[in-house]
C-alpha cells in the first residue's frame, strides 16, 4: 500500500500571502519529520511497540498530520522500506548496470549499501523481526527481498555469458548472497551500538568476490582496500 497523495497546492499566491510552493515543501517536510522520527523509534524498539502517539511526542506533529500522509504505522514502515530499497538500488546500479572491472565495480557498491545501512539498518531490522507475525510487513519483506534476489540473478547471468563468471544454476546463488547480506547487516547495524562498517563490508566483500569471481580476486581486491586506506591514512596526517 502506497502513502496517500497529499493534494498539490496551486501554483502561484494564495490569498493569505503565502507562496504554494513554500506550503509544499513545508508538507514535504512534515512527512519527512514523521519518517525521521520512525527510525529515531526504532534504533531502540521494536515495530510492535510503535504508535502514532509515540510517533507525535518524537516528530512533533499532531495526529491529524500523520493521517494526511500515512493511513496507519503499518503503510508508515512500508513507506520506510520502500524508500530503503531505493537508495540500495542506487548504490547497487554500480555492480548492477555499471561496465569495466567487475570486482571493482562490486566493492563501490557493497561500500554504498554498507554506508545506507549503517545509517538505516533498524529498517531491516524491524520489518525481519515483524514479518514472521504480520501479514502486512511479511508481505512487504518477501517483495523487498525478491526484487534484490531478481536483480542479482540477472547480473550474474549477463556475467557467465560474458565469461566473467563461472557455470552455475544462478537464482540459488543470488538469494544465498542476499540472505546473506541483509542478515549480516542487521546484525551490525540494526541496533546501536552498531559493528565497524569497513569489518561489515570486507566481510561481504570476500564472500561475493570469492563466490562469483573466484578465491584469487579476493587476494587482489583486499590488497588494493589497503593500499588505498594506507594513502588516505598518510594523507589525513601530512
Amino acid at each position: 500500500m502506497s502513502a496517500k497523495k497529499v493534494k498539490k497546492p496551486i501554483q502561484g499566491s494564495r490569498r493569505d500571502g503565502t507562496d504554494a510552493v513554500s506550503q509544499l515543501r513545508k508538507s514535504d517536510r512534515t512527512r519527512q519529520s514523521i519518517l525521521d522520527g520512525a527510525l529515531e523509534f526504532l534504533w531502540t524498539h521494536p515495530f510492535r511497540d510503535l504508535t502514532i502517539k509515540e510517533l507525535m511526542l518524537i516528530a512533533g506533529i499532531s495526529r491529524s498530520a500523520f493521517y494526511q500522509y500515512f493511513s496507519d504505522v503499518h503503510e508508515l514502515m512500508e513507506a520506510l522500506l520502500r524508500s530503503l530499497e531505493e537508495d540500495i538500488f542506487v548504490v547497487a546500479s554500480r555492480w548492477l548496470e555499471g561496465e569495466g572491472d567487475p570486482v571493482r565495480l562490486l566493492e563501490e557498491t557493497m561500500s554504498g549499501l554498507v554506508s545506507v545501512c549503517y545509517k538505516r539498518g533498524p529498517i531491516l531490522r524491524a520489518v525481519a523481526d515483524a514479518a514472521p507475525m504480520d501479514e502486512r510487513l511479511e508481505k512487504s519483506w518477501k517483495a523487498f527481498l525478491q526484487d534484490f534476489d531478481d536483480a542479482v540473478t540477472a547480473r550474474i547471468e549477463q556475467h557467465q555469458a560474458a565469461g566473467l563468471i563461472k557455470p552455475f544454476e544462478a537464482r540459488p546463488v543470488a538469494i544465498a548472497l542476499n540472505r546473506m547480506d541483509a542478515y549480516l547487516l542487521i546484525h551490525q547495524f540494526g541496533r546501536r551500538p552498531r559493528g565497524n562498517r569497513e569489518s561489515v563490508k570486507d566481510a561481504i566483500l570476500r564472500l561475493w568476490i570469492s563466490t562469483l569471481y573466484g578465491e584469487e580476486k579476493v587476494a587482489t581486491s583486499a590488497s588494493g582496500r589497503r593500499a588505498k586506506r594506507t594513502k588516505t591514512s598518510s594523507s589525513k596526517n601530512s
